[in-house]
């Protein structure tokens, strides 16, 4: 089980792995543009080769991306669908061009629209992107349940994979705030091993590829996500314990995306926090030289 969590890019892709460095991550994550707009992020080929290079002798095992949060396939707006899709492809190639072991999307929002529409769309726009592509795999994050997003339970979560051609390249990234937010109980270790293996029954735990570590602001079953600093919020280091426990977990990269104690995200103390609750079975091996 790696560790790690999301580092910003100002300054580049080789400065956000030296921010993964500093902090002691073992796996990162980041943005591959602005998360609330549009705009994408041109890398050149030195900054790519660059990143690459001293990713392969890092400290740190592997990289994820996470899309921006506007994107929303299944919108019945087709001006926002098309930015979607342009988006996510372009995420995508990204995660092509540096690596990256997989991006995690939102699957999307499918307000005022009957279920067959919203699955038909978002599927033919995830099969264009991954179409449009080589080999990066998309992973599906589970949502909080807020409003009409997707993936609040492991039955959406298995249509999405369904509908988007159900291949190799796609998987799901559960968070742990999430989870408790839209009425899965992660805390207690019998509860949460039931939860796991409905997982398991209804997705399939071969589809699970990441893991995002998060405490939450909100209880059990409260549809709405607000991510707490690890050890302050509803799970606690109990819960947190509970979860990095999961026997089955194990291998799987942990992503931290809390607000940290500056607003910045995940510090070296998050980072060390989450290490110190990892079972000792759970550690990885020093890389081979």
């Amino acid at each position: 089980m790696l560790i790690g969590g999301h580092v910003s890019t100002a300054g580049g892709l080789v400065r956000a792995l030296e921010r993964a460095e500093e902090r002691g991550c073992e796996t990162m994550q980041v943005f591959n543009q602005s998360p609330r707009m549009w705009r994408p992020t041109r890398y050149r080929e030195d900054d790519i080769a660059a990143f690459r290079a001293r990713l392969a002798a890092s400290p740190v095992r592997s990289v994820y991306i996470h899309a921006v949060y506007l994107i929303n396939v299944a919108s019945d707006d087709a001006e926002v669908r098309r930015k979607s899709l342009t988006s996510l492809t372009h995420a995508l190639a990204v995660g092509d061009a540096i690596g990256a072991a997989g991006v995690v999307v939102h699957p999307g929002s499918g307000k005022g629209q009957a279920p067959a529409r919203v699955f038909k769309r978002l599927g033919t726009a995830m099969k264009a992107a991954l179409a449009a592509t080589e080999s990066c795999p998309l992973l599906f994050e589970n949502t909080a349940g807020a409003g009409f997003t997707i993936g609040r339970t492991f039955e959406e979560l298995a249509r999405v994979l369904d509908v988007s051609g159900g291949d190799g390249r796609t998987g799901v990234c559960l968070d742990s705030c999430h989870l408790l937010a839209s009425g899965y109980e992660v805390r207690e270790r019998a509860a949460f091993e039931a939860v796991v293996d409905e997982f398991d029954r209804i997705v399939g735990l071969e589809r699970l590829r990441a893991l995002h570590l998060n405490d939450s602001k909100v209880g059990l079953g409260a549809n709405v996500d607000r991510h707490a600093n690890l050890g302050e919020g509803e799970l606690g280091e109990d819960g947190i314990r509970v979860f990095l426990g999961e026997r089955r977990f194990a291998g799987l990269p942990v992503l931290i995306e809390v607000p940290g104690p500056d607003g910045h995200g995940p510090d070296k103390a998050q980072i060390a926090l989450a290490k110190r609750l990892r079972p000792p079975a759970a550690r990885p091996r020093k890389r081979r030289r």
